[in-house]
């Protein structure tokens, strides 16, 4: 049964959605809808004009006889900056600082709309470069790396700061921590990462920069390759920090202990 031209583009809308960066054959819609493949290019010019004049995505068309289309989520650098600057407004809340200086992220963190935000946000920072594996260091870290796997498309791995059995050999090494100058001890099971891979460090919070340190020696031991980093937070740190190369979403201004209120403004991420 032939479909209506509104549903193809509802459904077509949808399926692109749900599989990003994935090159996707005009055939395939064609044997989808029973549709011309003339109707099929029709249809994905107006959701190509959409999506741009919204600011979601691109569609690229790729030609030739292997060729598709691919669609590209993204977002507007306005509708990001907005949107950091109204998460900057809620972690000023009262009782979110922590001992250490450190902020209560975890009931933020859990909220699949601002992940999916979060995530869109740092994969549009990428779209230039090409990476296969997303890096976060358990626990907080994993949604938000999840998020933007999910937008790029490609695996997410977890450092552990312990062995589990499950995670069968792994590759260790020894970090300093930027906060407490203690060792620590991080690792990464050998078939989470291939040999060679370039990868996408990303974190939920940041003071000294020891912990990405570690996971960028981690990278460096697998023989692979650092595309970029990018928390979620970092804060006002004394010293010099274990990494300088980073973007960061949010940053913790200012602390002020007697009243547990911290100021928060958006990261380093739009001053490029």
């Amino acid at each position: 049964m032939k479909i209506r031209r509104s549903e193809r583009l509802i459904d077509t809308t949808q399926y692109l959605l749900e599989h990003p960066h994935t090159l996707i054959p005009l055939t395939f819609f064609a044997a989808r809808y029973s549709s011309a493949k003339s109707s099929i290019s029709e249809d994905l010019a107006i959701v190509k004009k959409t999506l741009k004049e919204r600011g979601t995505g691109f569609l690229e068309t790729i030609p030739g006889a292997a060729g598709g289309v691919v669609y590209t989520p993204t977002i507007t650098n306005e509708a990001a900056k907005e949107y950091i600057e109204s998460l900057a407004d809620r972690l000023s809340e009262e009782d979110r600082l922590l001992p250490g200086g450190y902020v209560y992220l975890s009931d933020m963190l859990g909220q699949p709309d601002l992940l999916r935000m979060v995530g869109r946000i740092i994969a549009a920072q990428y779209l230039d470069k090409e990476i296969d594996a997303v890096m976060t260091v358990a626990t907080k870290g994993v949604p938000i790396a999840q998020a933007v796997s999910y937008y790029l498309n490609v695996p997410f791995v977890i450092v552990r700061r312990d062995s589990k059995i499950t995670e069968g050999s792994t590759v260790s090494v020894n970090y300093v921590s930027g906060s407490s100058e203690r060792i620590e001890k991080m690792e990464l099971s050998k078939r989470s990462l291939k040999r060679g891979s370039k990868v996408l460090i990303v974190d939920d919070f940041m003071k000294g920069g020891g912990t990405v340190n570690g996971m960028k020696s981690l990278i460096e031991e697998f023989e692979a390759e650092l595309v970029g980093i990018t928390v979620f937070a970092e804060s006002r740190f004394k010293g010099e920090r274990a990494i300088s190369d980073y973007r960061s979403l949010l940053y913790v201004k200012d602390v002020d202990t007697s009243t547990k209120t911290i100021t928060v403004v958006p990261g380093n991420c739009f001053n490029e």
